[in-house]
């Protein structure tokens, strides 16, 4: 299966995929990540993160595992791609948006943010205002941070994904 994690900065699906790429022993791939990489290797991002995550979902997919994606995933393009890696390997698609609907919570997590290993430089409060990202209109489990933890994120992603492996419908 492939879980799409969706959302802004700041509302915690790198915490969540983590923990569910761990509880699963699935792969985790992080766009951040890999758009970091090419930036230090002096390279320009625009699609190529998301192109190369596609790519490397597809490689975990097509030997069987469970991937977990965590990105933005801000535009109906870029929606439309996960669910063609998961439809050309076979493999079910679950979609996870993340929200944090208490905005003073959502701008004191993302002023709060440190660099991590990668070099990844943190967005801005007003970056996250500002960015690119169109409302969803697809199927999708919505789960909300403001109202729930990390380890309930995952549990509840945990049972939409059992749902949906027995062809059930889930939203959240």
């Amino acid at each position: 299966m492939l879980i799409v994690l969706s959302g802004l900065p700041g509302t915690g699906k790198t915490t969540i995929a983590r923990l569910l790429a761990r509880r699963l022993r699935a792969a985790h791939i992080r766009i951040d990540t890999i758009e970091q990489g090419i930036r230090n290797a002096g390279g320009a991002v625009g699609i190529a993160g998301y192109l190369v995550g596609y790519g490397m979902a597809g490689d975990h997919l097509a030997l069987g595992l469970d991937v977990v994606a965590d990105s933005v995933n801000p535009l109906p393009e870029t929606r439309v791609a996960w669910q063609s890696v998961a439809q050309r390997n076979g493999a079910a698609l679950m979609n996870v948006e993340i929200i944090c609907s208490d905005p003073v919570e959502h701008r004191r997590r993302v002023e709060g943010r440190v660099r991590d290993d990668t070099g990844l430089i943190p967005p801005t409060w007003a970056g996250v205002l500002t960015h690119d990202y169109e409302a969803r209109l697809d199927h999708r489990l919505v789960l909300d941070t403001a109202m729930m933890s990390p380890v309930d994120a995952v549990s509840r992603i945990i049972d939409g994904r059992a749902a949906a492996l027995d062809g059930s419908i889930v939203e959240g």
